[in-house]
């Protein structure tokens, strides 16, 4: 870029140069061999960018593609900025014209820098997505989507403040008079700034992403995550209608996240009739061996299987292990599965599943005749 400016300037001397020696005539000559040499440089151009893009995707190296891609566009434009400021400075005439040609100049090329790191980010943004994350579902997504707008945004902030300070423009007044007035707009909008500053958080911090169900224990929350918005969060419940939550609840609740569960929860309470009590030591044993050899069970988490209380109407024992899966219909498959393996162990010691009963014992009262009891 540094190159194709410096030779534009060099042939703007030149045609002044000739312009000022040949009168209107050869201005129109001037410009018309300007617009010839300016379009057979962009012609040049563009196959240069043409080739450098097949050199670069040539390589495994694929951060200097996102650099020639960023660039192509721009610098053919700043060759077509450069050529009309000579142009236009070929027909000069007075300093007021100078100076306001010099403005409009700076302030194309700040214009063009923005642009370029714009597509710079963009190009980053999407590298990042497509060639570490892939199509997996991995929370780092919201944060690369979330940092590459703050930093579009920066940049045009940062960009326009240049092109005010080009114009004329007193920043410093303005960056003065833009922190009294955030102050105002700070407390009118706290609400608004919470949400932001809470979805920010939710990005950095990464508690879930967009595809996770999350419940909450504090409120009435559940369902998946469809979306991550600066000021809400949609929620799709399990009846299917949506729920708008705003960014800044998340930073006052606990939240929970079954999706990065490692595994499920088996635990049930199981009692059989007391008449079986002398065959529950054979029962827990047979089920505990019956969960170890279970293929969908987790041995290196906790298993447990014991006789835990004498209830109103039965003897109890306990499950309690890990599925391997975290899928909610699987689990539940498996779940179905111990529990009748469960139950046919119980059928096979000749016991059976308690229910509630109650036993009621009748005593007779024989009561005596008068004259007897004298």
């Amino acid at each position: 870029m540094a190159t194709a400016v410096c030779a534009m300037t060099d042939l703007e001397t030149r045609l002044q140069t000739l312009t000022s020696a040949i009168g209107l005539e050869g201005q129109t000559m001037a410009l018309l061999a300007l617009l010839a040499a300016v379009s057979l440089a962009h012609l040049a151009l563009g196959y240069l960018v043409h080739r450098l893009h097949d050199a670069v995707q040539a390589n495994s190296y694929n951060w200097d593609d996102v650099v020639v891609t960023a660039l192509a566009r721009p610098l053919r434009v700043v060759l077509w900025v450069v050529a009309g400021y000579v142009a236009l400075d070929i027909y000069t005439v007075g300093e007021t014209w100078q100076e306001y040609l010099a403005t409009t100049y700076d302030t194309m090329l700040v214009v063009l820098l923005a642009w370029f790191l714009h597509r710079l980010i963009s190009g980053a943004e999407v590298e990042l997505l497509t060639t570490r994350f892939g199509d997996s579902g991995s929370s780092d997504k919201a944060t690369v989507h979330a940092v590459a707008q703050l930093l579009r945004v920066a940049m045009w902030v940062i960009a326009g403040l240049m092109i005010l300070q080009s114009v004329g423009v007193s920043v410093s007044g303005l960056l003065a008079f833009g922190g009294i007035g955030g102050i105002a707009v700070g407390f009118a909008a706290k609400d608004l700034l919470a949400n932001f500053f809470g979805g920010l958080s939710i990005y950095l911090d990464r508690p879930f992403t967009a595809g996770d169900w999350i419940r909450s224990p504090d409120k009435q929350i559940e369902g998946t995550v469809e979306d991550i918005g600066w000021r809400l969060t949609r929620i799709r419940t399990f009846d299917q209608r949506p729920l708008y939550v705003p960014n800044a609840v998340f930073s006052q609740i606990s939240v929970e996240n079954p999706s990065r569960m490692h595994n499920r929860r088996i635990y049930e309470t199981i009692g059989i009739r007391y008449q079986d009590a002398d065959k529950m030591g054979r029962i827990v044993a047979q089920v505990r061996e019956m969960l170890r050899t279970h293929e969908e069970i987790d041995l290196s988490r906790t298993l447990i299987v014991n006789f835990v209380s004498f209830g109103p109407s039965s003897l109890d024992f306990f499950v309690y292990s890990f599925t391997k899966t975290t899928d909610w219909v699987r689990y539940h498959e498996i779940k179905q599965d111990v529990l009748l393996k469960i139950l046919q162990i119980i059928h096979d010691n000749d016991a059976d599943v308690a229910f509630p009963t109650q036993t009621l014992q009748m005593e007779q009262v024989v009561r005596m005749a008068p004259e007897q009891e004298e």
